[in-house]
């Protein structure tokens, strides 16, 4: 654990300090009754149906670790803080007073004019949970005690917060439970919904649950579908066949890593790869953006670069191969090494190349037909991954555009058609893929990069990656790398065969689900029948009826007519269409509108949709008229913290900041980014250091540790347990340190009381106080939570060893800094001490510069280079003054008997050096 690093005067502080770090004794494991706590359940208000009451509690299902609760009892028994009857009555407290309610920031007065708040906002955001079974372990607080801590710390620091929570309630577990039983998912996801908040509820956290909002809301829907409409409408929003990886036996697409040669990884069944027309949304055409975008951002280093590669700007140059014998075909190629052109042997195409059954000879029909149909049952991420080469030449030929030499082209595997031009020009001898690939099927090898190294004979047993100088090239040898790349770029655009090309690693967003339990796109489409048909007289719905859905002609929803609801279903599989399970609900599916038949899209969005903008719709989460209102923009945004998993590094953020960059430019914001800060907590591992599961049974339900400790006592244990972004195992045995911490502060405060308030404040106590101040201003400020605690940790003791002579402000104080990180501890000991209101707004403390800096040091003494003793003098001291002290130690003046003393090495404040012979 990191502890607090500033100095002290007091050895008995020092030794105080040095035993709350050490003293963490093992709980007791004798068996015990557990602390059984009464507190309020919430219910959450549904959502996209009207569903029936739910029970107020949920059982845990998790497979959980047992959470020993005697040694709190005991405490309890022997006068300790009452935790189990202190927290639920804060708790009511601040439900009551509306204590976290978030603050108007402007104020319309009967004369019509506008006051706007003089306080500067903090939006404090968590990213917010799926509402999963299980419920929440005690890995998910870390990072919402986190914000709380710091949406705390604001307010009494006199910002306007707004510190808000919901949920991303679509996805797959609730549909697949739903298909398992029959249970319809809104019921399990309100039922799910519950338990998280009564358990986020019984943490203390400070949110402002006025602003709950849930994905699956009608009214979230809603908005989440009128964005969609925006996107459409701006052309960002387009219908593609891609290829994708779909189960028939699942019903559904599975994504690249949930196929493992060409099987499902969930049940082994066949995986076929076939085109499948979807939403995309032309995320690249913000690349550029995105990019961009991040300078300015204070987010994690590894973060910034995560996004960076996900985006994948290449700067290179496309080329275009002719193909002998079908004129006015091209190959197109893109190269970041434009200098290696003159050095290629032959082109691979992916087998799903449009040119591949045109370019293929008859001779090698049949090879390629039996390689394509192999190639078709494994994901890109199968193919890309393997380290085997495989490949089919294909008997045609591309035409060099420079030298006008025949080069084979072959398919190959590794190539994919959804990335890039789906083709490369193949370069042996400078690409190592490449090199591999020819010497397998025995293709040429040409040089045409040499070392910069003058006498450097290059290996022919590997290729030569590195930049250096051409040669075999033509005009172009002896031209380095960077001069032959533009060189060659530059030849290429004046033939017309080529020119500069920017490309991106990024591909547009595909944006359509196959399944229920998502938000439903809000497009439909008309409906055809046989010339001669009167629409009037036939049903598409009914089986026999021949009709065509024209998928080329999309319509969207009248906004005045949005949400599009899903439609009632019993049976949530998706089945084995391709169009999805929606694709049954023929009622629902089919309608009729001025006399004409249309047909609403059966796909769904994925989940991220939902959380794309989520923090928006906090903002204004009960405004009818609008997603939210242009003013609440100006109020609050951008986002001031933004906390959650690194998980959500790449994908998620990408997808938010794509949607929030569209909705600027369109002008319902102000701010060109959503999130200023970004803080990435590290994950709680079980006892076992591996991470938390069911299946390992190192699961520890928050609940557990609530009943037995109490929740302040978690919250506190999260953020001493080390740094907030560091990876740490969780140890159960180590939550009675920060038990014993709760238990003397609460001590102390009684002393403090017990004294009517005429205990005075000595100098060491009040030097030791400002120290505190300082230091736990200045941790919380920097996120270091674990240091502060430390310090308030060594306070606490100083206070305890006053006994009854506790003063009143120093106990105050102290209270103040506890507040933000046990807040049930901090408002019950500041009502002991007299306050009859919350101290949620009481101003943060201030400490006294002056008395933050030590008067006097303690500095070591050496006699010829080795520690004999210290000293401790006034910072200024001089040297004579130095030695005089040095010489009461009779240490040191053992150490000088008989010798003389030739030199005096003295650094002040530092070190004392006494060289003697």
């Amino acid at each position: 654990m990191m502890l607090a690093s500033f100095s002290m005067t007091s050895s008995s502080t020092a030794a105080a300090f040095r035993s709350t770090v050490v003293r963490t004794a093992t709980a007791s494991s004798s068996a015990a009754s557990r602390i059984t706590r009464q507190r309020p359940r919430s219910h959450h208000a549904f959502i996209v149906h009207t569903s029936s009451s739910l029970p107020s509690t949920t059982r845990r299902s998790m497979s959980e670790t047992t959470i020993d609760s005697s040694s709190s009892a005991a405490t309890q028994e022997k006068g300790g803080y009452p935790f189990a009857e202190v927290e639920p009555k804060w708790q009511e407290y601040w439900k009551r007073h509306e204590t976290f309610k978030t603050p108007k920031r402007r104020i319309k007065k009967e004369d019509g004019t506008v006051v706007k708040s003089d306080k500067k906002k903090k939006y404090v955001l968590d990213m917010f949970p799926y509402p999963s079974g299980a419920g929440l372990h005690v890995g998910h607080p870390e990072g919402y005690t986190a914000s709380d801590v710091m949406s705390r710390y604001w307010r009494m620091t006199n910002h306007d917060v707004l510190h808000p929570i919901g949920w991303d309630s679509f996805g797959l577990p609730a549909e697949q439970f739903a298909i398992n039983t029959g249970t319809h998912p809104e019921v399990t996801t309100a039922k799910n919904i519950a338990n998280f908040k009564r358990q986020l509820q019984m943490l203390g956290f400070s949110y402002d649950w006025d602003k709950e909002v849930a994905t699956t809301d009608v009214n979230y829907v809603k908005w989440t579908q009128w964005i969609f409409l925006q996107l459409y409408k701006k052309g960002l929003a387009t219908q593609s066949e891609v290829s994708v990886n779909w189960c028939p036996a699942l019903g559904t697409v599975l994504a690249n890593e949930e196929v493992i040669n060409g099987l499902s990884e969930r049940g082994d069944h066949p995986v076929v790869r076939l085109p499948l027309r979807q939403w995309v949304l032309k995320i690249t055409e913000y690349a550029d953006r995105l990019e961009q975008g991040l300078e300015g951002l204070d987010w994690p280093s590894g973060t910034m670069t995560a996004q960076e590669q996900w985006i994948g700007k290449s700067e290179g140059t496309e080329i275009e191969f002719k193909v002998d014998g079908l004129d006015g075909e091209k190959v197109t190629v893109f190269t970041t090494r434009a200098d290696t052109l003159f050095g290629v042997t032959y082109v691979t195409l992916a087998p799903e190349h449009p040119l591949v059954s045109a370019i293929t000879t008859p001779e090698q029909k049949e090879a390629v037909d039996a390689y394509v149909a192999t190639t078709s049952s494994r994901s890109d991420l199968d193919r890309t991954s393997s380290k085997e080469k495989t490949g089919v030449f294909t008997g045609g030929y591309a035409i060099h555009p420079l030298t006008n030499e025949k080069v084979p082209i072959w398919i190959g595997d590794y190539v994919l058609g959804s990335y890039g031009t789906g083709a490369v020009m193949a370069v042996p001898a400078h690409d190592e893929r490449d090199f591999e690939f020819a010497e397998k099927f025995g293709l040429g090898v040409k040089w045409v990069v040499d070392s910069k190294e003058e006498g450097e004979e290059l290996s022919k047993e590997q290729a030569f990656t590195e930049h250096g100088v051409s040669v075999n090239s033509g005009d172009f040898d002896g031209l380095t790398t960077a001069e032959a790349k533009k060189a060659i770029t530059a030849k290429l655009a004046e033939i017309s065969a080529g020119g500069p090309k920017i490309t991106y690693k990024l591909r547009d967003w595909v944006f359509s689900r196959q399944r229920y339990w998502g938000e439903p796109i809000p497009i439909y489409f008309p409906v055809d029948f046989p010339e001669g048909v009167d629409p009037t007289t036939v049903d598409p719905k009914d089986e026999e009826c021949d009709h065509t859905i024209r998928f080329d002609q999309p319509i969207p929803v009248d906004e005045a007519d949005l949400p599009l609801k899903l439609p009632e279903m019993e049976n949530f599989s998706p089945g084995d269409d391709p169009a999805g399970c929606l694709a049954r609900a023929k009622d629902w599916r089919y309608f009729q509108k001025d006399g004409k038949w249309f047909a609403r899209e059966t796909n769904t969005m994925p989940q991220w949709a939902g959380s794309c903008w989520y923090y928006f719709r906090f903002l204004d989460p009960k405004n009818d008229a609008a997603a939210f209102s242009p003013e609440l923009d100006e109020d609050w945004m951008p986002v001031d913290l933004y906390v959650g998993g690194a998980e959500h590094a790449v994908l998620h953020l990408l997808y938010a900041r794509f949607w929030h960059q569209v909705l600027f430019d369109l002008g319902y914001t102000k701010h060109p980014e959503p999130f200023q800060k970004l803080v990435h907590q590290g994950m709680i591992l079980g006892s076992d250091g591996e991470k938390m599961s069911k299946s390992r049974g190192n699961v520890v339900n928050p609940d557990d540790v609530v009943d037995a400790h109490g929740a302040d006592a978690l919250r506190l244990y999260e953020m001493f347990m080390g740094p907030l972004e560091a990876v740490k195992p969780w140890q159960t045995s180590q939550v009675a340190g920060v038990v014993r911490f709760q238990n003397k502060l609460y001590n102390v405060v009684q002393s403090a009381v017990t004294n009517g308030g005429v205990a005075e404040m000595d100098d060491e106590t009040t030097k030791i106080l400002h120290k505190t101040m300082k230091k736990v201003t200045e941790d919380i400020e920097s996120m270091s939570f674990n240091t502060a605690i430390s310090a308030m940790m060594v306070l606490t003791n100083h206070l305890t060893s006053l006994k009854d002579q506790v003063p009143k402000e120093a106990a105050e104080k102290l209270v103040l800094m506890v507040s933000p990180f046990a807040p049930h501890i901090g408002e019950e000991c500041w009502s002991l001490l007299g306050h009859e209101t919350s101290l949620a707004h009481h101003p943060w403390v201030e400490y006294d510069e002056s008395l933050c800096v030590d008067n006097t040091v303690v500095i070591g003494v050496q006699v010829n280079g080795k520690k004999r003793g210290e000293i401790e003098i006034a910072v200024d001291a001089d040297q004579d003054t130095a030695m005089t002290e040095a010489k009461k130690d009779s240490k040191v003046l053992n150490q000088l008997d008989g010798k003389n003393v030739k030199k005096i090495i003295y650094v002040p404040g530092r070190i004392l050096n006494i060289v003697a012979k």
